[in-house]
């Protein structure tokens, strides 16, 4: 693996330095990674076919819910394997358009998590605080606006922000002190003017973001002083059952997030910043599946068909 050095005059790969800490623990935290990735990368295969194939699940919450799996898949398939690579050759080569494809489908994945959030919100929303206009108002046609919308920003918007990462140079150390290609490690090696990309991030970033995490917060306060007026209690706690889920999902997306890219980078330290972001990348995907599952009905009963049906054609 070639570093370059600083009288180098231009990078064709990256070193992604991994965990170069780990020591005598690399071959345990490989395993626990590796293991938590197949667990990960089967839940959500698991959420996907449910939606797609079980009459149950045909609703648009669900419908979101797929799609969620399916950025959980795109994140954790582009970013886990590498950094797997880094972890037990301490040290990985990637090449120069590998890391920017890696940067690009990774902001792809985080902003259509954002946007698929801020639609399951207004679903929820519309559920409870307009359950008789909700079907009418939850139509075919705005689903799969809000779908098209929100991958189809994603994919406009960090497309933005990968032209301009494309257009400055890089000309010095090629070391990466991350496990994956980040903006803000990848920036911090450029030898030219980064002012354009420091000005798109923040723009983007509101618009990722800060809007739609405002968005939710609004449609959460609607919905719980719709749930406070319900008179019965029974009445409550079967409305904050539909929209429970959804919100310790927000939480643990959005505070990650937060805390990686609105607090400064250079606020906190390399190993804090690599460590919440294997937070993000890695345990968030793990337990969106596992919340989700474990507190819907739905969910479970289409699972326990499907082992019914299986095991009556293993049994034939």
């Amino acid at each position: 693996m070639e570093v370059h050095d600083v009288n180098s005059t231009s990078v064709i790969e990256f070193l992604l330095l991994g965990f170069p800490d780990l020591n005598y623990y690399k071959l345990p935290f490989f395993s626990i990674i590796l293991l938590m990735y197949c667990v990960t990368m089967c839940e959500n295969l698991v959420i996907i076919f449910l939606v797609s194939t079980s009459q149950r699940l045909h609703s648009p919450m669900y419908f979101f819910l797929g799609h969620l799996a399916l950025s959980d898949i795109i994140q954790l398939s582009n970013i886990v394997p590498k950094m797997l690579d880094a972890v037990i050759k301490e040290g990985s080569a990637i090449p120069f358009a590998g890391c920017l494809t890696q940067f690009y489908l990774y902001g792809v994945s985080v902003s259509a998590g954002c946007f698929l959030l801020t639609a399951m919100s207004y679903d929820r929303y519309l559920a409870i605080c307009k359950p008789l206009h909700y079907v009418s108002l939850m139509s075919p046609l705005l689903r799969y606006g809000l779908i098209v919308s929100s991958w189809g920003l994603s994919f406009i918007i960090v497309l933005v922000t990968l032209v301009l990462v494309c257009d400055i140079d890089f000309c010095g150390s090629n070391v990466i002190n991350h496990f994956f290609c980040d903006l803000a490690p990848l920036l911090e090696l450029s030898c030219s003017d980064t002012t354009g990309v420091g000005i798109d991030i923040i723009i983007h970033s509101v618009i990722i973001i800060v809007l739609p995490f405002l968005f939710v917060i609004i449609t959460y306060v609607y919905i719980f002083i719709t749930i406070f007026g319900i008179p019965s209690t029974s009445g409550r706690q079967k409305a904050f059952s539909t929209c429970s889920s959804h919100l310790l999902v927000v939480s643990t997306y959005y505070g990650s997030i937060f805390i990686i890219y609105i607090v400064p980078y250079r606020g906190h330290s390399v190993p804090t910043n690599k460590f919440i972001s294997l937070v993000y990348i890695v345990m968030t995907p793990f337990l969106n599946p596992l919340i989700y599952s474990l507190r819907n009905k739905e969910i479970q009963a289409s699972v326990t068909i499907y082992l019914m049906v299986f095991r009556k054609k293993r049994d034939l």
